[in-house]
């Protein structure tokens, strides 16, 4: 390739690399570790973590901080290569999986610890209503927050359902994959 091409590829994978580390911070993952995906993405081979620290300019530890990172949410796959002893990771091309692996980790998480808080909340206030004499607008305003407390357990229950349907792919139904031409 002429040094013009390269430039130009270059910039263009560049670019990309950058938007997709700025989408997955929007998901709680560091900068780093995005830009690290982005890295992996445009390789024709799989990388060790060295590799991978001279590519970014960054430290070995940090690197495998963000493997790591990157392993619990299935978009890297490590894979043996014959004849070296040190680590190789390659990027998990599926793109449809990557995004419900993500999505569905950090809301599931989201979901569960709102839940928990909710249900408390309305432990204490259905105790409360039953502990003492109110008055009719003193009961009003806790029978609102109860209110609003359920209609919140019900979103969540919808919410843990459209999780569901991204894990076991029935979103695909609903929202079909781009048919390749």
């Amino acid at each position: 390739m002429e040094p013009n091409q390269e430039k130009i590829l270059a910039k263009a994978q560049d670019r990309v690399i950058e938007t997709l580390a700025r989408n997955m911070d929007l998901y709680g993952i560091t900068m780093s570790t995005g830009l690290l995906y982005g890295t992996l993405l445009f390789q024709d081979k799989s990388m060790t973590l060295d590799e991978m620290g001279q590519a970014l300019g960054m430290s070995k530890t940090s690197m495998s901080t963000s493997v790591r990172t990157l392993l619990d949410m299935n978009m890297v796959d490590k894979i043996w290569k014959k004849g070296t002893r040190k680590d190789h990771y390659e990027v998990n091309l599926d793109w449809y999986q990557n995004f419900i692996d993500l999505f569905s980790t950090k809301w599931r998480h989201a979901c569960e610890q709102n839940v928990m808080v909710l249900k408390k909340s309305l432990q204490e206030l259905y105790a409360l209503k039953e502990s003492e004499e109110w008055s009719a607008e003193d009961l009003e305003r806790v029978n609102l927050s109860i209110q609003r407390i359920e209609n919140g357990l019900e979103y969540y229950q919808w919410l843990s359902r459209l999780i569901d349907s991204f894990e076991s792919h029935d979103i695909f139904q609903f929202v079909p994959k781009q048919e390749k031409e």
